[in-house]
C-alpha cells in the first residue's frame, strides 16, 4: 500500500471527525469582521496535532504601502483588533514548501430565507447544510483532517507544509492572505480549498471593484417641485447608462474557464451591479443627492485602470447628454474591494499535480476553471510569483440560503489535499 492510499484510508476513517470539526467551525459565527471564534477552533485543532500555531492580528499600517493593499469595508468598520490570522508549519525535509488552507470568514445570513438553522450543520444523508459548509469552513476542516491523517500515517513530507486560516477573504483578503505573505510565509506553491467542485482545479480569479456614484439634484419642497431637480430621477439616468455598459461588456468579453464548471456563466463572465441606493429624508422634499453603490467583476484580460475608465466614462457620457447633469456632473468614488484578476498557467507544476491527484481521488475528469470571483489566490501569483490553485468541495447556496455541500466531496477534498502534498513535496526518506 503506497503513502497516498494509506493516508486516504486514514481520512476515510475520520468522516465523523470531519463532520464534527465542520460543525464546530460553523457554530463559531465568523461573519467577516468577527473571525476570532472560528480561529479559536482552528488553534485548538492545530495544538491537538502537536503544532505550534502563529496567531497575530494584521497591521494596517505595515500593509498600507503594498501594491495589493486597499482599505476593506470590514477594516473601516471593525479595524483588525481581535481578528487574528493563524499559520502553522509542519516541518519536512529540504524540498519545496506548500501552503494549504483557506479563509475562516463567511458572509452573513438572512435567517428568514433559510429552511434550516444556518449556524449549525444539518446533515441529511450525504448532504451538509449550514453557513460556510462549502465557502469555506468545509474546505478548512478537510485540510485539517488531511494534516492529521498524514501524521497518523507516519508520513514525513520532503518539504514543509504550511497551514493557514485567514480573515476577511469575503471583503478582499488584505488583512488575511496578504498579511500572511507579508509576515514571511511565502511558499513555493499553494492550494486553497475553495469550493471549485473537485476534480475541477481553479486557476484564475476575477477582478473585483466597488464604486460609489454621487448624483446631484436640487432640493425644494414637493409643492414647488418644478423649481427643483430630483436626484433620484437623475440617478435613474446614470443607472440606465451603467446597465447599457454591463450589456456591452457581457456581449464582448469571453473567458471559457469561467463557464467550464458552470455552463450558465457563458455570456455572463463579467458583471456590473448597482447594489445599494440611498436618497432623501422626507417624502415632501425633492432629494438633493443620491448615492448608488455598485460592484464590477471581470475575468483576466483587463486592468483595474481600464475598467475604472469605462465606468467613469459611462457616467460622464450619461451626464453630458442630460441638460441639468451636464452642468452638475455626478462624482464617481472607488472604495472597498479593488482587486486585480489573476490566472495561473494550467501547465505549471502545482496545477498539473492538483489536477492529476484530484481526478485520481474522484475517479472522474475535471477541468481548469475560474475567473468569475475574487479570490485570495491572486496575492500569491500577482505579488510573490507563487503559483496558487483552488481545490475544494462542491457547493450550492454560497452567500445565499441553505448553503450546502456533501460529506463525500469534503472527504475527496481531504484526500486530494493530502495526495497533492505527498506528490508535490515528496516524502522525506
Amino acid at each position: 500500500m503506497d503513502a497516498t492510499e494509506t493516508v486516504g484510508n486514514a481520512i476515510e476513517s475520520k468522516r465523523d471527525d470531519l463532520v464534527d470539526l465542520v460543525t464546530d467551525l460553523v457554530e463559531a459565527k465568523t461573519v467577516t469582521g468577527t473571525e476570532e471564534p472560528g480561529q479559536a477552533v482552528v488553534v485548538d485543532k492545530l495544538e491537538s496535532l502537536g503544532l505550534e500555531p502563529d496567531v497575530w492580528e494584521p497591521s494596517a499600517e505595515s500593509l498600507a504601502g503594498h501594491e495589493g493593499h486597499f482599505e476593506t469595508s470590514s477594516y473601516a468598520e471593525y479595524g483588525y483588533d481581535d481578528r487574528p490570522n493563524v499559520v502553522a508549519r509542519r516541518e519536512g525535509g529540504d524540498g519545496p514548501t506548500l501552503t494549504v488552507g483557506g479563509h475562516v470568514d463567511v458572509v452573513d445570513v438572512t435567517e428568514a430565507e433559510w429552511e434550516r438553522e444556518p449556524w449549525t450543520v444539518t446533515r441529511e444523508g450525504d448532504t451538509l447544510y449550514g453557513r460556510g459548509v462549502a465557502d469555506m469552513k468545509g474546505g478548512l476542516a478537510a485540510v485539517l483532517i488531511a494534516v492529521e491523517a498524514l501524521d497518523e500515517a507516519g508520513i514525513d513530507l520532503g518539504g514543509d507544509l504550511l497551514f493557514q486560516s485567514t480573515i476577511e477573504e469575503e471583503d478582499g483578503g488584505v488583512g488575511g492572505a496578504l498579511s500572511v505573505l507579508e509576515r514571511g510565509y511565502v511558499p513555493d506553491a499553494a492550494v486553497i480549498a475553495e469550493p471549485f467542485a473537485l476534480p475541477n482545479v481553479g486557476v484564475a480569479s476575477a477582478g473585483v471593484m466597488y464604486f460609489r456614484v454621487r448624483v446631484p439634484g436640487k432640493s425644494v419642497h414637493a409643492a414647488w417641485g418644478h423649481q427643483g431637480v430630483n436626484a433620484i430621477g437623475n440617478a435613474a439616468t446614470v443607472y440606465r447608462a451603467l446597465e447599457r455598459l454591463d450589456d456591452e461588456r457581457k456581449a464582448s468579453i469571453d473567458y471559457p474557464p469561467a463557464y467550464r464548471g458552470e455552463p450558465d456563466l457563458e455570456g455572463n463572465v463579467t458583471n456590473l451591479n448597482v447594489g445599494t441606493i440611498e436618497a432623501g429624508d422626507w417624502p415632501s422634499t425633492l432629494p438633493s443627492e443620491t448615492f448608488m453603490e455598485g460592484r464590477i467583476g471581470w475575468p483576466p484580460g483587463e486592468s483595474r485602470a481600464e475598467v475604472r475608465a469605462q465606468i467613469e466614462d459611462a457616467v460622464a457620457d450619461a451626464a453630458a447628454e442630460d441638460e441639468w447633469l451636464a452642468d452638475h456632473p455626478p462624482e464617481v468614488e472607488w472604495f472597498g474591494w479593488q482587486a486585480e484578476p489573476h490566472e495561473v498557467d494550467p501547465d505549471c507544476e502545482i496545477a498539473t499535480v492538483a489536477s492529476r491527484v484530484s481526478e485520481e481521488v474522484a475517479g472522474r475528469t475535471g477541468s481548469f476553471v475560474g475567473g468569475n470571483a475574487g479570490l485570495d489566490e491572486r496575492f500569491f501569483e500577482l505579488y510573490y510569483d507563487v503559483d496558487a490553485v483552488s481545490v475544494g468541495p462542491t457547493g450550492s447556496g454560497l452567500h445565499g440560503a441553505d448553503e450546502h455541500t456533501t460529506l463525500t466531496s469534503l472527504l475527496e477534498t481531504s484526500k486530494a489535499i493530502a495526495g497533492i502534498a505527498i506528490e508535490y513535496c515528496g516524502i522525506d526518506d
